[in-house]
């Protein structure tokens, strides 16, 4: 078989025409030529056809009992615009075939059929069709990079960021996408699958910290009617809802150590089994994982299977947090402006520059999303028509007291001589961080699910670095 032959293998060319003996002989020529072919005897048959596949190419006669190609062609058209259409035709109609290709039929052929035309016509119009798939495919691919861009920064962090989501996108590797809560992990996640070979599939987004550890497998890989109390219903889980495009794990350090398990199943074999199921089912979906924390220390503390992290890790991307970005906070800064104008209906006329050295020197441990929430508040607070300054910025102004209200217990420990650089560095981080909780928790008087929402972390992250630090909520204002 020739190499062209090959490169037409998986090519399905659907054949409608009314005459039995002229199917089967054209169905011959074209599996000779390497092709697939599917056939139909009437337009009516060829259109229900294709709400179950759709080929590659039609040969479409002009003449059928009922509708006619040109009838059938425009509903085509209608449904699937660039669905390449090749009409058949005798010599005497061939000025309705170019009526036909005014209407956005590709090309025509007229009986008595030369094989080799027949041929050379469709090889030129699959490779023009993926031609225009490819063009479509790379202007796709530059819109979001522009987007990235806009939504993200133009900083050098961003560039590069932008760099490995364009290598690792059009390929099927699982990621692992690593930064703080408030990074925009999600967002990176999303234009990945955008930019991606399943981009026409559906992207389902889980916070896998959100989800009760009773109902995690039910979640994730659904149950038919009757598997438990309260399954009236069959229902599918995530991983099904995900088939054919991406299932994002966000905070996928939080799933407990049985489910890990059965997500590296899924993974490796590819395929789900619903609670209370009896048989498997086959998915394909590509996994993108994120997670806030480091998940090598709790692999250590044999909270995260080595295996899942593996797995996962077959390419990684670190979100970077926006005090490693802060040239990107002015612009930051006038575009959630502009957008909360937009929402309140509201006109700033911008924001001053003391407001904006303020912005810039805070550390912004809620990174992006607290940078939205403090801008949002700007905008409220904001009079019709002024500035946004530094009195609007309440939430950065706290961050700053709370800096500098441990400062000098910083200070003492840098030069006491008694620990190493990264102990102390560890130290110090600590101290920064039980300080920012402390006050966060009195300023919104124990409620601790706001006080996560607003340091821009999850709820169990929050209880775990309570924990960690040994605060009661009755000690906060202490």
């Amino acid at each position: 078989m020739s190499v062209e032959n090959q490169a037409s293998l998986q090519k399905n060319i659907l054949v409608v025409d009314d005459d039995d003996d002229f199917r089967w002989a054209i169905g011959n020529v074209l599996r000779a030529g390497g092709y697939k072919v599917t056939q139909a005897q009437d337009g009516e048959e060829a259109l229900k056809l294709l709400e179950k596949d759709i080929p590659d190419l039609i040969l479409l006669d002009y003449r059928m009992p009922g509708r006619d190609g040109i009838s059938v062609s425009a509903d085509i058209k209608k449904r699937i615009p660039a669905l390449p259409i090749i009409m058949i035709t005798a010599y005497a109609e061939v000025k309705y075939a170019v009526k036909a290709i005014k209407m956005g039929v590709y090309d025509y052929v007229t009986k008595p059929i030369d094989n080799n035309n027949l041929l050379f016509a469709i090889k030129r119009a699959i490779e023009q069709q993926e031609l225009v798939q490819e063009v479509e495919h790379l202007r796709n691919i530059l819109n979001e990079r522009a987007s990235l861009y806009k939504l993200m920064g133009n900083s050098h962090r961003i560039s590069e960021l932008v760099k490995l989501v364009e290598k690792v996108a059009p390929t099927s590797f699982t990621v692992l996408i690593e930064g703080e809560s408030g990074t925009g992990k999600e967002l990176v996640a999303r234009f990945i699958h955008d930019m991606s070979k399943v981009r026409k599939g559906p992207f389902i987004a889980v916070d896998c910290g959100a989800i009760p550890e009773n109902l995690i497998e039910s979640e994730l890989f659904g149950y038919m009617k009757g598997a438990f109390t309260g399954a009236y219903v069959d229902k599918p889980g995530h991983f099904e809802l995900a088939d054919g495009g991406t299932l994002f794990l966000d905070e996928i350090g939080n799933l407990p150590y049985q489910a890990q398990q059965k997500i590296l199943r899924a993974m490796q074999e590819r395929c789900i089994q619903r609670l209370g199921a009896k048989e498997t089912k086959s998915i394909q979906v590509r996994v993108i994982a994120a997670t806030n924390q480091p998940l090598e220390k709790d692999m250590e503390f044999g909270k995260f299977r080595p295996d899942l992290y593996f797995r996962l890790k077959e390419f990684s991307i670190k979100a970077p947090a926006l005090r490693e970005r802060k040239e990107d906070i002015p612009y930051l800064a006038r575009k959630f402006m502009n957008e909360v104008q937009s929402e309140l209906d509201k006109k700033c006329n911008g924001i001053s520059k003391a407001a904006l050295q303020l912005l810039v020197s805070c550390q912004w441990p809620g990174n992006v999303r607290e940078l939205r929430n403090i801008i949002r508040q700007a905008v409220l607070l904001c009079k019709e028509n002024g500035l946004i300054k530094p009195k609007h910025l309440l939430f950065n102004t706290n961050i700053i007291s709370h800096t500098s209200g441990i400062q000098s217990s910083v200070s003492s420990k840098i030069y006491d001589g008694e620990k190493s650089l990264s102990e102390t560095i560890k130290s110090i981080s600590q101290t920064v961080e039980k300080k920012i909780i402390a006050d966060m928790l009195a300023e919104t008087k124990g409620n601790k699910s706001e006080a996560a929402r607003r340091l821009g972390i999850d709820y169990k992250t929050l209880l775990r670095k309570l924990k960690t630090y040994q605060l009661k909520i009755e000690d906060q204002n202490n």
